[in-house]
């Protein structure tokens, strides 16, 4: 498969600026792999296809205010810096990305917050666009995190053209993020409402719990037209044995076992034993699927609608089929469904 034949044509009033009033009353997309068949409901609807027994797997990563504005010494030009990873806790070490990146040279110094305590030092220039800092910080470690948090804001997706308001800081965050180290969220968990997830349980369908903390690896672009030659950056993964447990049990009963995104896709697909069963796991994954892929633990998801020539596109035809995936999609853009991560959400059966 080809790069070219994940484009399609996307009107930009689909993509969605804003989330849904309500978590889960954005709209679903049902798509059943067996019978070619697609219906159109709200999400809280999914609960109507899962029984006592079925597994959900969920991607528990919690985001951090991860995009930061800062101005250069002596110009005093305004720089966003978006930190991306952390290096190296003692020597305040993060790689990051810096707009625009041509002002930006090792050696310069930027400074952040009205009273300009927290510095950094650009110590690297690891690829075109990203940068390696050092920060100046004298405290103590948590102190400097909690800086970070004080002058950071919520990371929404560049495509939102408007400020972060003050909601965005809580729904742009799934209701069970726990391990905080994501630099976006796993958007198909945006849409489960604590009363949502109170009936799943109610009704016996098992969660467990994965992470992987997301990072540019699930939004770079594909810059090549041969897939097998693009490389994913590498996101961070855990995968507990507790979690292991819930999944294979699902398996071995034979029932419904559900990949709640493609961060959570990825993070099972990362590492399944040579009997197709799910393996704990703590490490790293660059991990890229795309078709022609066999699944081994999920035997459905839910995910958002992408945006064309991304890697979640790809994946989401190798899960369905492509031509499937492409007919769906094509009648998303006609029923004005709403793309990326605040839009809607796709159930694949």
């Amino acid at each position: 498969m080809k790069l070219s034949h994940f484009n399609f044509d996307l009107p930009e009033e689909l993509l969605a600026e804003h989330p849904a009033e309500h978590r889960d009353e954005s709209r679903l997309m049902v798509l059943d792999r067996a019978n070619q068949k697609i219906e159109h409901k709200l999400f809280k609807d999914v609960i109507d296809y899962f029984d006592e027994g079925d597994v959900m797997i969920m991607n528990n990563t919690k985001v951090f205010p991860a995009r930061l504005y800062g101005n250069k010494e002596k110009t005093g030009a305004r720089i966003e810096v978006f930190l991306l990873r952390e290096l190296n806790q003692d020597q305040r070490l993060w790689d990051v990305l810096v707009d625009p990146a041509r002002k930006i040279r090792i050696g310069n110094k930027l400074y952040f917050g009205d009273d300009e305590t927290l510095v950094a030092e650009v110590i690297d220039n690891t690829t075109s666009r990203g940068r390696t800092l050092r920060f100046l910080y004298d405290g103590s470690y948590s102190d400097f995190r909690r800086k970070l948090t004080e002058l950071g804001e919520t990371p929404l997706p560049k495509y939102i053209k408007r400020d972060v308001e003050p909601e965005d800081e809580e729904r742009y965050q799934t209701i069970y993020a726990k391990n905080e180290g994501a630099v976006a969220a796993p958007t198909a968990g945006l849409h489960f409402s604590k009363h949502l997830l109170k009936r799943l349980e109610i009704k016996g369908v098992d969660m467990a719990e994965v992470t992987l903390h997301v990072g540019l690896g699930t939004f770079n672009p594909v810059e090549v037209e041969d897939l097998s030659k693009h490389k994913m950056d590498s996101e961070e993964i855990v995968i507990t044995q507790q979690a292991a447990d819930i999944v294979n049990n699902g398996i071995e009963n034979k029932r419904r076992v559900c990949a709640v995104g493609t961060t959570s896709m990825r993070t099972i697909e990362s590492s399944v034993s040579s009997n197709g069963r799910l393996n704990p796991y703590a490490g790293w994954t660059n991990k890229f699927i795309f078709p022609p892929y066999d699944f081994s633990i999920a035997n459905c998801m839910i995910t958002n609608f992408h945006t064309p020539k991304s890697t979640l596109l790809m994946m989401i035809s190798a899960f369905a089929g492509h031509d499937f995936v492409k007919h769906a999609y094509e009648e998303a853009v006609k029923e004005k469904y709403k793309f990326y991560s605040y839009g809607d959400a796709m159930l694949i059966l």
